[in-house]
């Protein structure tokens, strides 16, 4: 496909896109033709407008593409903008492809395709974020109030219970570095929603990222407004009993072989049952996973308890200081009593379920990651394809389908090319922000390659 290149940051993206990730958009397409309305329900989205939430329904009936985004840092990444605007790339060809049929792209359409991207979504592909608030709130040290959220003891928080009262920018942060990891512009933004949204963490995160999105669909031509969930944490807390997460915890820690069955899941042994599948939040307000250690403990083939130690432990260092490690601060042993687990109750035993398990509540036919085989874990991936194949087969987690809705197959899953992943122009970081990058065309300049991934290379058993 020769089409002629254009100044115009989407049209940029469009003709790379249609380029490199063709495979991509016929796949959907080709999935679209035989895709049955799953029985889920409508789901729950949410956008920020001027500092505010907005809810939103959708459909269940529809074609979800997820994508995602981080609240370990309040600035977009240009990660974080690259994987929204290739979500927003495969929502839009792949409904006008479907609704024209698959063939040869020429100038015409990738006309039609940046105006359509202007536009917010339409058609049977629904593009959204899943934004994951049981993650440390400076988890890759790139936060410009990680020294306030240290010295307030939040540091092995769930982002979802992180208050900021007592959180404030840290100028030497800023300082230091200014136009690679942050912005003053941006600093100064997070200063401003600081003081506008509250003692809710996660609202003032959303807040500014959603004004950072508002300016730069803006300048890529791209709307790049896409809804979001919030998962595990606010789903806990607000779903019934009888809900879906709820569901997955009691299923899993049902019995011996529940818990056997979803280590293998993850390629464990059952040996040392050191890994817990739902973390416990300490009552002192700690539940980082990296900060826990666990321990299993059967009797009888069933729950007995799980021993949780939570200690202070080290995080990531960010891409341009690999000395400037993120710490989550904790200290804290208890035991929670197996039956808390076995007919699990949030508020009773407030927790953390592993990824892989939680992300059974994200209703995605196809998934976007983030550079697995570089920056993304692919062990993690296999735990995910495995644990949905196991479910398909009511291995474990029984009557996902017929209970909730929960699509019975293993969605379609795509990855950002780690070798085109956006990064800063100057020190090559891909946690660098958005608004450190002076000129946008010289990330447009990566282009936008997106490969599918082979289901088959990512299951266990």
């Amino acid at each position: 496909m020769s089409l002629e290149m254009s100044s115009d940051l989407s049209k940029i993206l469009v003709v790379d896109f249609l380029q490199k990730s063709w495979s991509c958009v016929e796949a959907i397409v080709k999935g679209l033709a035989v895709f049955k309305e799953e029985r889920r329900p409508s789901v729950s989205l949410f956008h920020f407008t001027d500092g505010k939430k907005v809810d939103s329904s959708v459909a269940g009936s529809h074609f979800f593409v997820r994508s995602s985004v981080e609240y370990s840092n309040p600035q977009p990444t240009v990660e974080e903008v690259q994987g929204i605007a290739a979500a927003r790339l495969l929502e839009v060809c792949s409904n006008y492809f479907y609704q024209y049929g698959l063939h040869q792209p020429d100038e015409k359409d990738v006309n039609v395709l940046c105006e359509n991207l202007k536009k917010p979504s339409q058609g049977l592909v629904v593009a959204f974020l899943l934004d994951t608030d049981d993650i440390e709130p400076d988890r890759y040290s790139l936060n410009p109030l990680k020294e306030s959220i240290v010295n307030s003891g939040q540091s092995a928080f769930p982002a979802a219970t992180v208050k900021t009262e007592s959180l404030e920018i840290d100028p030497k942060f800023v300082q230091k570095y200014d136009g690679s990891l942050i912005s003053k512009h941006e600093a100064e933004r997070v200063s401003y929603y600081l003081q506008k949204c509250g003692s809710s963490y996660l609202d003032m995160v959303d807040a500014v990222k959603y004004e950072s999105l508002q300016g730069l669909s803006e300048s890529f031509g791209i709307d790049l407004y896409l809804p979001s969930m919030r998962l595990p944490l606010t789903l806990l807390k607000s779903e019934k009993t009888d809900g879906l997460l709820h569901y997955v915890i009691r299923q899993t820690h049902g019995s011996y072989e529940s818990i056997e069955c979803v280590y293998k899941c993850m390629g464990r042994s059952v040996k040392n049952l050191t890994t817990l599948l739902t973390v416990p939040h300490s009552s002192k307000g700690f539940g980082s996973k990296r900060a826990v250690r666990g321990k299993i403990h059967f009797e009888n083939g069933k729950l007995k308890s799980a021993r949780v130690d939570y200690r202070t432990t080290l995080l990531y260092p960010n891409a341009i200081d690999p000395s400037d490690v993120s710490i989550a601060k904790a200290d804290d042993t208890f035991t929670v009593e197996g039956e808390k687990l076995a007919a699990y109750r949030f508020e009773e035993t407030p927790s953390s379920p592993q990824f892989f398990l939680y992300s059974l509540a994200s209703p995605e036919d196809a998934v976007l990651w983030h550079g697995i085989g570089a920056f993304g874990a692919s062990e993690l991936l296999k735990s995910y394809t495995t644990i949905r194949v196991a479910c398909a087969k009511d291995l474990v987690v029984k009557g996902l389908n017929e209970k909730y809705g929960v699509a019975s197959k293993v969605p379609l899953q795509f990855n950002l090319d780690p070798k085109f992943m956006w990064g800063h122009p100057v020190h090559h970081n891909i946690d660098a922000s958005i608004g450190s990058v002076e000129n946008l065309k010289a990330l447009t300049d990566f282009g936008m390659k997106v490969e599918q991934l082979p289901t088959e290379q990512y299951i266990r058993f």
